[in-house]
């Protein structure tokens, strides 16, 4: 009796446990798929943010500036006497 019981377990164990096995195979496999896929959006976003730093470094140059101020702005630089220098005392407005 007791080897019938055994046998009806282990005929029931064995493929419940090659069935665990498959399904974890699977599971890894499409967990592993989908670290492959964020590696790639992670290489894709830092080779736009080093793109996008070069393009800031580039368009922050004081010459740069300097050309679109004077050129498309039509600014100036401001002469000594145009340039009027405030000093504020500390507690001076009443804080």
């Amino acid at each position: 009796m007791i080897k019938n019981i055994l046998a009806v377990v282990l005929s029931i164990a064995i493929p419940l446990m090659l069935f665990g096995g498959v399904w974890q195979t699977s599971r890894y496999s499409r967990l592993e798929h989908e670290v492959e896929k964020l590696d790639l959006e992670q290489y894709a976003v830092i080779s736009l943010n080093k793109r996008l730093i070069s393009g800031i470094t580039v368009l922050s140059t004081p010459e740069r500036i300097e050309r679109v101020a004077t050129d498309d702005l039509k600014m100036r630089k401001a002469l000594p006497d145009e340039i009027m220098r405030i000093e504020l005392k500390k507690g001076a407005l009443g804080g």
